[in-house]
């Protein structure tokens, strides 16, 4: 069975959104596999892209080569459109600076970038080490000048960040301006949701109609006219059916003994409403 070579990049366009994935190690064209995609390749497909206005770049890398991936960083900054970033796990690196080349850059709460300056091997004599330091730190410009493109801090600050080799969170990349927003995923489940929301329309409803019977009984409405005539509720000493100490009239409804169960009928319509949405939504 032949050997399946990995793939860091995959290219996939829908309409006018087209998808770059960039999950794995940044390789040059010279150590990448038989199945790499080297960028070479990526600015000539991204050339090709007809139509295309907004180019999503999805990244979880630890990093690699400075060179191929300074020349991703600004192949994207290149293209003729929209370009949103986003750390899908890890952006470490040079990684990191392929990020910086959107002009919307997202993060997760569950994400991170990590940030230093570029890092080398050398072997030779004092002066042909020394030289290396150098070029290493020359190196290390490229990836700050694109930082400094985008970050809110000072030059001074970035140093100090780079020389760190800090991991920076999804708060802090939008505290620092590495990152534009921190997207979340809220998951919602729509039989809950429906249940949820009509339990909240019939209580409104019951509550509504309860108030609407307590200002009914009101005696301070001002719709009511004996409650603006303090004369007309006093009662009648001469008339033994009024006031306390009348005998109780069965025509008058006031005495009606069925007073006290419409009272209830609020509470029993609200259970009966209760009881059916909890038998519907089972």
């Amino acid at each position: 069975m032949a050997k399946e070579n990995k793939r860091f990049y995959s290219l996939l366009v829908n309409g006018t959104t087209a998808e770059l994935d960039i999950y794995g190690d940044i390789c040059s064209e010279w150590c990448a596999g038989e199945g790499d995609m080297n960028v070479h390749r990526l600015s000539q497909e991204l050339a090709g892209l007809q139509g295309v206005s907004q180019l999503n770049v999805n990244i979880n890398s630890y990093g690699g080569d400075v060179a191929e991936g300074i020349a991703i960083y600004n192949a994207l900054r290149r293209f003729n459109g929209r370009v949103v970033t986003r750390c899908d796990g890890m952006a470490c690196s040079i990684a990191s600076v392929i990020f910086m080349a959107g002009e919307e850059r997202i993060m997760y709460a569950s994400s991170m970038l990590m940030i230093h300056n570029a890092s080398s091997i050398c072997w030779g004599t004092a002066q042909e080490m020394r030289k290396a330091a150098d070029d290493v730190e020359k190196i290390t410009t490229m990836s700050k000048a694109a930082y400094m493109e985008r970050v809110g801090i000072s030059e001074e600050e970035l140093s100090d960040l780079m020389d760190a080799e800090t991991w920076i969170s999804p708060a802090e990349a939008l505290n620092w301006g590495f990152a534009t927003a921190i997207e979340t995923r809220e998951e919602t489940s729509p039989t809950q949701s429906a249940r949820g929301a009509l339990m909240e329309l019939v209580q409104t409803a019951l509550q509504a109609k309860a108030k609407e019977a307590e200002d009914e009984d009101d005696p301070d409405d001002e719709g009511d006219p004996e409650a603006d005539d303090p004369e007309a509720v006093e009662p009648d000493p001469e008339d033994p059916d009024e006031g306390d100490g009348g005998e109780d009239d069965p025509e008058d409804p006031a005495d009606d003994p069925d007073e006290d169960d419409d009272e209830e009928d609020p509470k029993k319509s609200e259970q009966a409403c209760r009881s059916f949405f909890m038998a519907a939504f089972k």
